[in-house]
């Protein structure tokens, strides 16, 4: 990569940066699955009503495609562009990289979401219309390419948690077909399809199904032949545990360590995936599939609500394990390369940062500025002052040696925290920065500058190491 690039970052608040990425960047994930499973229960439908097999399966595709399309292509769209516009804003040279490493194929994905667009309007502005023949081949067409769009998407994502051969100089492929491909590929996929499922069973209970030649047979009998039909395109969850355990195999140990118990809050939301996970599970298989009970609108969208809660588990544990770097051994999560340290420990991480603070005049003093600018470039990524997963907060209880020490010692302090890249002097400006916000920013701070002070921390920064 070339020389640290200093890009304009933005902030938001109280909100940690990643909670900001990670909320809009869950919702979008759930929407993006529900319509790829949505894509292939509809071609599922509606080749059972061209044989005749199902006599409301038409009249289901119909109603769900339509809000299919107001909920994925319209706030699946909306999300996506907000996902990536936060993205940029915050983490700018981890989405250069991505792009750099994989423009061709990313390049791809945008051609087949365009295609399941274009499919997906098509038909549900000439969808009655068309001939049998014609309506399946629009539905393939869409299933298709909402699939392929994950398949090249799923690779470039997982390729940040596990490079693989690409870290020897194996290649773009090799980067993209990585040890995490495969598992996380039909694990979506199934996921996806489970998705779609419990939405069909909102909107079977939404269906207008007067009694009508040739169905026949009473409105709630018709429904639920319906969610017998719709639950068993959920029988692919039946995969999940193994594809679950196959998945966390090929994680790095440290990661895999940081799920079972190195990092509580990783521990918590595994639990949480695999619990909600679970019981959803237990309901669609021996509920819908084994009793063929029947599952009105409140109970499937509450379902669908745990199936949320179970996503949003699944990408934080996802993000999570990737800790300490956005690219496993290739950019630390401060968007700094592991080369970069060193040189970054001897002229300061602030020495050619070319960006003012905009709060300037707040800080009564150039060491605090000075803190202000290695807090961040190093710490707002994961980070607030007085907010979300707050530093003050964090040290607050910590004697001055201990906040050096810990400082100076960061991957050693906290495991899934990158090597602190920068030098003595900043370490020491951005405890003091620490130390005024929690005296409430008096109008008068010390400039602590004492040699034996920063001699100490460049011994511990030299203990430490650079990895």
């Amino acid at each position: 990569m070339a020389p640290l690039p200093y890009y304009p970052v933005n902030t938001f608040g109280p909100l940690m940066k990643g909670m900001v990425i990670g909320g809009v960047g869950i919702l979008h994930v759930f929407l993006a699955q529900f319509a790829i499973g949505g894509g292939m229960l509809l071609c599922y439908f509606e080749r059972l009503a061209q044989r005749g097999r199902e006599a409301d399966a038409r009249k289901l595709v119909d109603g769900y495609f339509q809000i299919l399309v107001l909920v994925s292509f319209v706030i699946g769209a909306l999300t996506g562009v907000a996902m990536w516009f936060t993205t940029i804003q915050v983490g700018a040279r981890t989405i250069g990289l991505m792009v750099d490493q994989f423009h061709w194929l990313w390049a791809t994905e945008w051609v087949c979401f365009s295609v399941e667009v274009v499919a997906g309007y098509a038909f549900v502005r000439a969808g009655k219309r068309l001939s049998d023949r014609a309506r399946l081949s629009l539905l393939g067409l869409y299933a298709v390419a909402s699939w392929l769009s994950l398949f090249f998407i799923n690779g470039i994502l997982a390729w940040q948690l596990t490079p693989g051969r690409y870290l020897d100089g194996g290649g773009m492929w090799a980067g993209f077909f990585n040890p995490s491909f495969w598992p996380s590929l039909f694990y979506r996929t199934a996921v996806a399809m489970v998705l779609a499922a419990l939405a069909a069973c909102i909107v079977i209970n939404s269906l207008d199904l007067p009694r009508e030649p040739p169905a026949g047979g009473s409105e709630a009998a018709r429904r639920a032949a319906l969610i017998r039909r719709a639950s068993r395109f959920a029988i692919p969850m039946i995969a999940m545990p193994l594809l679950g355990v196959w998945y966390f195999l090929v994680l790095p140990a440290d990661s895999r360590a940081w799920l079972l118990g190195g990092s509580t809050p990783m521990t918590m939301f595994v639990g949480i995936a695999i619990g909600s996970s679970l019981l959803i599970g237990a309901y669609v298989l021996f509920g819908l599939v084994v009793k063929r009970l029947y599952v009105n609108a409140a109970s499937a969208a509450l379902l669908v609500a745990l199936a949320f809660g179970a996503t949003a588990a699944g990408e934080f544990v996802r993000e999570g394990a990737r800790k300490p770097y956005t690219v496993r051994g290739v950019l630390y999560s401060n968007s700094i390369t592991p080369a970069e340290v060193a040189e970054l420990r001897r002229t300061g991480v602030t020495a050619n940062d070319p960006y003012p603070l905009r709060d300037d005049a707040r800080y009564p003093t150039e060491q605090l500025r000075r803190g202000a600018k290695v807090e961040r470039a190093l710490c707002d990524a994961c980070h607030t002052i007085n907010g979300a997963n707050s530093l003050v907060e964090l040290t607050r209880t910590w004697t001055d040696d201990q906040l050096g020490q810990n400082i100076a010692k960061l991957q050693r302090t906290k495991g899934f925290m990158p090597p602190f890249a920068g030098n003595a002097e900043d370490v020491e400006a951005i405890g003091q920065l620490l130390r005024w916000e929690a005296a409430g920013t008096p109008a008068a701070w010390p400039d602590t500058t004492d040699p034996k002070t920063l001699q100490q921390i460049a011994k511990w920064l030299e203990e430490a190491g650079t990895k």
